[in-house]
């Protein structure tokens, strides 16, 4: 795959098999927005898991070697373990799925013997009623540990904890969850509070900085950075200095890396977006029911990916605070 002025070669796919989310958050999804009269995608609209596998295949022949399978809350799709096991027939790639964990504990030894390769599950916090306010929901943050488990009886260790964090609302939960998962081989990674969408009340704020969560974390562990694992990762790696396992953080909004981005995001109506800030997406689903060949599908995708100036978090200021953005609860993270 050629690359574009910015250098960005395409490595990432994300792939958002639903909508819908077996909670809300306040990451992308209020309740006040997101009740029981949203209208979610009809059936469909919704890519079929064959389609998946097609464009799957597309995209590892202009590159891309991880897929991450996302929502929405992925674990909600009936017979995900049937795509995971499609998508592993694709030779030299890593598969990936991010999840709430509230449905992981009844689904991980499927989905680990389809062919899944790694779980990222998102906890904020570990005080039930912080769990509360920031997901908005009543599921304890017991049951999200008891999917963690269960991955890890699956053989899926390491897992990734993924915790935003706000401003006055989380910020304890920096130096409780590093000590929950110290020592356990997790990697917990703490990302900066984005204005992905327009409807989770993001204010500039509320944004607890990268280097005041390091500051934080170092109070208690001594850390000593690493250096990254692939071109364009974006969670600035630490160890522990007593050898017992790493954390990550994610400065999307004081350190934007949109020059090494690697990542094309696939929603579940088959639009394909080169940016998780992005207002439109490229329809992939018309031309794939259309009948068009896998050449001129593939055609398709290399104009796409190497015409694409996005860089949204390069260009975050007051001027675009207004800006139209899709939602996380429909493109996936």
């Amino acid at each position: 795959m050629p690359r574009d002025r910015l250098g960005r070669s395409l490595r990432d796919l994300r792939i958002s098999v639903t909508d819908r989310c077996s909670f809300r958050c306040t990451y992308c999804m209020p309740r006040d927005i997101f009740g029981s009269e949203y209208p979610f995608l009809k059936r469909e609209e919704i890519l079929t898991f064959e389609e998946i596998r097609r464009l799957a295949g597309i995209f590892a022949d202009l590159g891309a070697r991880k897929f991450r399978i996302t929502g929405g809350e992925p674990l909600l799709r009936k017979d995900l373990d049937r795509l995971v096991s499609m998508l592993a027939e694709i030779e030299g790639k890593e598969l990936a799925l991010t999840t709430n964990g509230v449905l992981l504990a009844d689904q991980a030894e499927a989905l680990a013997a389809a062919g899944l390769d790694r779980v990222t599950v998102s906890l904020d916090s570990l005080d039930d009623e912080v769990h509360r306010r920031m997901s908005d929901t009543s599921i304890p943050v017991a049951s999200v540990l008891a999917g963690i488990k269960a991955a890890e009886r699956a053989g899926l260790s390491p897992l990734k904890i993924n915790a935003v964090i706000r401003r006055g609302v989380n910020e304890d939960a920096i130096v409780e969850l590093a000590r929950r998962f110290h020592g356990s081989g997790h990697i917990v990674r703490f990302i900066e509070f984005m204005d992905v969408g327009t409807t989770n009340g993001w204010s500039l704020a509320e944004v607890v900085p990268a280097e005041e969560m390091l500051a934080r974390l170092a109070e208690v562990y001594p850390l000593e950075p690493l250096l990254a694992s692939y071109p364009g990762e974006v969670a600035r790696r630490y160890r522990f200095s007593d050898g017992s396992g790493e954390v990550g953080i994610i400065a999307s909004v004081t350190r934007p890396f949109c020059g090494d981005c690697t990542r094309a995001r696939l929603a579940t109506d088959g639009r394909l977006f080169t940016c998780l800030f992005a207002s439109t997406g490229f329809d992939l689903r018309g031309p794939l029911r259309e009948g068009a060949s896998d050449e001129e599908i593939r055609r398709l995708l290399a104009v796409r990916w190497t015409a694409r100036a996005d860089r949204y978090s390069e260009e975050r200021s007051a001027a675009t605070a207004g800006t139209e953005r899709i939602e996380m609860s429909y493109i996936g993270g």
